[in-house]
């Protein structure tokens, strides 16, 4: 039957024959397709009456003088003929006629009208294909008309899933090949092509005599660049400027924030911001008039020059559109290009804090200098750490050699060289025992009293503001509790004295072979500590970090089980730091070691019945990148130039006589491990190293110095069970009943703090109609704020409707779904009454 289903047409043809009435129907079969299968059709409640295009007077005789009870299907193999040729005119008037061409079905089977068949018939030749026409079927399309048909056409061809324009749109502007697009070539193949581009016209005002893909790509850029640049795009551009604004905004930012389309919008970006001579147009706007602006990846790159500068020229109060440095950081990593240049934004983020350091001027008193290394100071090294470990992550570090070199120079001569002699000259050994706990005592005060089984995590070199980075996010952890505090390392300041020092002991000493024995046990390896621990706590054990991570559950459980101590050595940053070919890997391995701790601290806690935890480290560390001058190192001889018989570290040496140099300062060995040794620590008094064959140069400890010598502890407590956490919500503050314009700002406020039980949230916000149908842009915000001030916590969000006619008798509504979960969180009801389009 010409690929048509006979069934549908016997099916069809006996439900117009149903009821008493006599009923005649008319089927003329134009191309005469059916002529072969008419005899096989047996109707349920009529006959076949086959008229001739000689025989229509007698048909007409015979259908109202002969027989006229039966209902009848008279069959016409040709088309129909005029009216003044066709004796049966007048009977068709009070029949019925009946198609069967596909046209006809088609129509009939989705319900379309007889008014709109003739958009089905013009694209007829679309369902010659059965996949074609059952992905037509699938869009599952309501009340036709010929827009939503046509758009359906083109979505199959698109392949999409839904009858959208907007997605028809979105995949032909990313096939990657503009020049010969693939979707255009098959809309053309079956006259869509026109109906494309009206379609373009009408929703998004692109209108072009003779329109290319590549000119309404960047109709669509230049139109949303044109929202948010300030002081009017470039007069090459103006041309491309649509009136459907919203609608382009809110179809661009949709596509900006979903996460399976940024790279292919990126790389579309890219293409038209080539097309468009982006950088020769807009070099000479000022950063101020970009601000807002992430069409193009180059906003970015001309607010990162712009920072680097202010930076250079250490302008820590500069602001653009009266945002300052910092907060400018954080809003452009929330935009479009915040993830490729968030490196950039953190880098700089932490740059600023160094700069605003420069000019530092440390105080004079020891106690003073502690507290404020302790709530401050800290932060500096912290900054630096940071800056270095984003800095190293940049593929083009070019554009940043200057700064590197300013804050290579702040951190080095302003901060350090101003901290540190300062340090030396207010240590005194008098102090020593009294500004903080000290690391010998570390057992007593922290360990020896606890009730419940401890694990004392000792991390290599983990100095003070990597122990705040670490207790910063255990903060945010739900299960967890816990307290940084500091205390004063031993001199030397290097891992087998500082470890030796945070066993139990009664004596503590380093001997003339240079080797620290705790209780006269050689205390050099891991077996030793043990030894030692178990002299005073029979149900304890030493482990390394590296085999516990190895264990199985079972195993774990196993050997916590009966312990009342356990002491486990991490050796993460000294490790990297202590070779000549990582030492510039330490800031990473710093990174790394923070993750490490947190993941066995829940690891334990979760699996082995243990919930108390103390973190601590053997000594700290001083690295600074630029490499060390042979001039700026100390030759480690006494004032008459005699050699002295020595141990010589990079940072320290150790002998029987004190040192008569510049910029040295000698300790008594005796006074720091509390002995009668009578022995001498010389150390540096500013960041200056001792000339000493081997090893790395920028990577050191052993030191007198806050970095190297203030300790972290972190005494934490994790909860038994489940802790109940949310995520923090977000609500209207703006009272919202009528939407008057097409641009309109809504404040929006986070309803509590992000806190260790309020966990922070992405939030999706945009306008539907009734029929969930996008009416603005999608605005994506991230609900991560620490601030109590819950005035502190509103913010504003700016929504762009689409240019088309609004119904102000039906409801619209403001939804907010959980980007995470999916879930919708609310939705406002709004009446939309915008009285002017398209201007």
């Amino acid at each position: 039957m010409a690929e048509l289903n006979r069934k549908q047409i016997i099916d069809r043809l006996n439900a117009e024959f149903t009821g008493e009435v006599r009923k005649l129907i008319f089927w003329y079969d134009d191309k005469a397709e059916f002529v072969e299968d008419i005899e096989s059709i047996e109707l349920e409640n009529a006959k076949i009456y086959r008229l001739e295009r000689d025989n229509q007077f007698y048909t007409k005789y015979f259908l109202e003088r002969v027989d006229t009870e039966t209902n009848y299907l008279i069959y016409a193999p040709f088309p129909k003929p005029e009216v003044k040729n066709n004796h049966l005119e007048d009977t068709i008037l009070y029949s019925k006629r009946f198609f069967a061409d596909r046209a006809s079905l088609l129509s009939a089977d989705l319900g379309i009208g007889e008014n709109y068949k003739s958009v089905i018939e013009k694209h007829i030749k679309f369902f010659a294909n059965k996949e074609r026409t059952q992905h037509f079927y699938d869009l599952e399309i309501e009340n036709f008309n010929e827009e939503n048909i046509v758009v359906g056409l083109l979505s199959v061809l698109c392949k999409t899933r839904t009858c959208s324009f907007e997605e028809v749109l979105r995949i032909v502007i990313l096939e990657k090949n503009i020049e010969e697009n693939k979707y255009l070539e098959e809309m053309k193949k079956y006259d869509l092509l026109e109906v494309f581009w009206r379609l373009c016209e009408q929703q998004f005002g692109y209108v072009d005599a003779k329109p290319t893909l590549e000119r309404l790509i960047e109709t669509l850029f230049v139109t949303y660049t044109d929202r948010y640049l300030q002081g009017g795009i470039p007069k090459a551009w103006r041309s491309f400027v649509s009136m459907k604004q919203g609608t382009i905004i809110a179809f661009l930012d949709n596509l900006m924030n979903n996460m399976f389309y940024r790279e292919d919008y990126d790389r579309l970006s890219h293409d038209i911001a080539c097309r468009l001579k982006v950088e020769e147009n807009l070099s000479k706007y000022n950063p101020d008039d970009i601000v807002h602006c992430d069409t193009f990846s180059y906003f970015d790159e001309m607010i990162l020059r712009w920072m680097v500068e202010r930076l250079i020229s250490e302008d820590i109060g500069a602001k653009l559109d009266d945002i300052a440095f910092c907060q400018l950081c954080a809003m452009r990593c929330k935009m479009h290009f915040g993830e490729k240049y968030k490196d950039a934004y953190n880098m700089l983020q932490n740059a600023y804090s160094i700069v605003e350091a420069a000019n530092y001027d440390s105080d004079i008193d020891i106690k003073t200098i502690v507290k404020r290394y302790q709530e401050k100071d800290c932060l500096v090294d912290f900054a630096y750490r940071k800056f270095y470990f984003y800095y190293d992550r940049m593929e083009d570090i070019g554009v940043y050699e200057q700064l590197q070199t300013l804050i290579e120079n702040i951190y080095t001569n302003e901060y350090l060289n101003d901290l540190l002699p300062k340090w030396n000259q207010a240590f005194t050994e008098k102090e020593w025992f009294s500004i903080l706990p000290l690391q010998r005592n570390f057992y007593n005060r922290f360990v020896n009293q606890a009730k419940e089984r401890i694990v004392v995590l000792v991390s290599d070199a983990m100095r003070y503001e990597v122990g705040w980075e670490l207790f910063q996010r255990l903060n945010e952890k739900p299960r967890c509790t816990v307290k940084l505090s500091a205390m004063m390392g031993v001199l030397p300041s290097y891992t087998r004295l500082g470890m030796a020092a945070l066993l139990p002991h009664k004596s503590l000493v380093i001997k003339d072979d240079y080797e620290v024995y705790a209780d006269n046990v050689l205390c050099n390896d891991l077996s030793a500590r043990q030894k030692i621990l178990q002299a005073y706590c029979k149900d304890s054990v030493c482990v390394q970090f590296d085999d516990v991570k190895k264990l199985k559950i079972a195993a774990l459980r196993e050997m916590f089980t009966g312990k009342q101590v356990v002491y486990i050595y991490h050796n993460q940053i000294d490790a990297r730091g202590d070779k000549a070919n990582t030492e510039d890997e330490v800031f990473c391995a710093c990174e790394d070691a923070i993750c490490e701790v947190m993941e066995l601290i829940h690891r334990i806690s979760t699996n082995a019945n243990t919930y108390r935890f103390i973190v601590t480290a053997d000594h700290g560390f001083l690295y600074k990148r630029d490499k060390i001058d042979e001039s700026d190192k100390i030759g480690g001889v006494n004032g008459k130039g005699k050699q002295i018989k020595s141990w010589v570290n990079r940072r320290y040496i150790v002998s029987k006589e004190a040192i008569k140099e510049d910029g040295v300062q000698n300790i008594s060995l005796g006074s720091i491990l509390g002995t009668e040794d009578d022995k001498i620590v010389t150390v540096s008094i500013n960041s200056s190293v001792f000339k000493v064959n081997g090893g790395g140069q920028n990577y050191v400890h052993g030191g007198s110095s806050p970095q190297e010598m203030m300790i972290p502890v972190l005494d934490i407590k994790m909860e038994r069970g489940h802790v109940e956490t949310k995520t923090v919500s977000i609500n209207v503050v703006s009272i919202i009943r009528k939407i008057t314009n097409f641009i309109m700002n809504i404040d929006f406020i986070q309803s509590e703090p992000v806190s260790d039980t309020a966990k922070e949230a992405t939030y999706r916000m945009v306008f539907v109609s009734e029929e969930d149908e996008r009416i603005s842009n999608e605005a994506v915000y991230v609900a991560d704020n620490h601030e109590l001030d819950s005035t502190k916590r509103i913010f504003r969000i700016r929504f762009h409707f689409k240019n088309q006619k609004y119904d102000k008798n039906k409801q619209y509504y403001l939804v907010v779904t959980d980007d995470k979960t999916g879930i919708e969180q609310f939705r406002v009801p709004v009446i939309v009454d915008i009285t002017v389009v398209d201007n």
